[in-house]
């Protein structure tokens, strides 16, 4: 475990992949206390009400992840994370090269964090050589985490699988967000290919996972986020 004085609570994000942002507060209504952190991402924002959205959860004394990966030339990019910075948000993701995410680096202001995605965890080895990347997994992971801090960046998205290594080899400073979680290890990953569990992704190392399906499909979502956050006390020890 790293030690950033981050609120146990808050290390669970759940990601709120729904179709609007009415069924949006609904869910959230309905987990209530059991969830503190949101991640909406490019669906929510194509479906209108984006930012209200936002500004209802933050009213709410939520905290934000707007997980809306972007990717064009610096200019742009620096321009869409400077548009965001004083929106109350916690989290913005961004992809590209070293001039993207140096960009949305020196656009973030003081409390936006930036986080450079690594590599998707819908992506495994066949998908990277689809892409034409000649190294393997851990690798690039590796080397984009270390780009993304030589960047400015905050952190990184990574699968679970990969944090030993960043734990390892880059900067303790590195904040770390983990999707692909999985609380029990013979779910249905759907279209998630690299996964762990809640107590294999804190153990590893991250400093935040991030779970949708598990919450939002269960019969009772609101209980199934408290499991997980007692799954959390207990992995970091809390």
């Amino acid at each position: 475990m790293t030690d950033k004085n981050i609120e146990t609570r808050d290390r669970l994000i759940f990601a709120m992949d729904v179709p609007d942002c009415d069924r949006a507060r609904e869910l959230a209504t309905e987990l209530d206390d059991a969830v503190t952190f949101y991640k909406i991402g490019l669906e929510l924002m194509m479906s209108g009400g984006y930012f209200e959205l936002l500004d209802w959860l933050l009213a709410r004394d939520k905290k934000v992840f707007c997980d809306l990966k972007f990717f064009d030339i610096p200019a742009t990019v620096g321009s869409a994370v400077r548009r965001l910075k004083d929106r109350g948000a916690s989290f913005v993701t961004v992809h590209g090269n070293q001039s993207i995410m140096q960009a949305a680096a020196e656009n973030k202001g003081e409390t936006l964090k930036v986080l450079g995605v690594t590599v998707l965890t819908s992506l495994d080895r066949g998908d990277l050589d689809d892409l034409g990347f000649d190294c393997n997994v851990e690798e690039l992971v590796l080397s984009r985490a270390r780009r993304a801090l030589e960047a400015g960046c905050d952190g990184v998205i990574s699968s679970g699988l990969e944090v030993p290594r960043l734990r390892e080899h880059v900067d303790p400073k590195l904040v770390v967000v983990t999707p692909g979680i999985r609380p029990v290890d013979n779910k249905p990953a759907g279209d998630q290919k690299r996964v762990v569990t809640v107590e294999t992704a804190f153990a590893n190392g991250a400093d935040h996972i991030v779970v949708g399906r598990p919450i939002r499909d269960a019969e009772d979502p609101r209980a199934a986020a408290e499991a997980i956050q007692a799954s959390i006390r207990t992995a970091v020890g809390t």
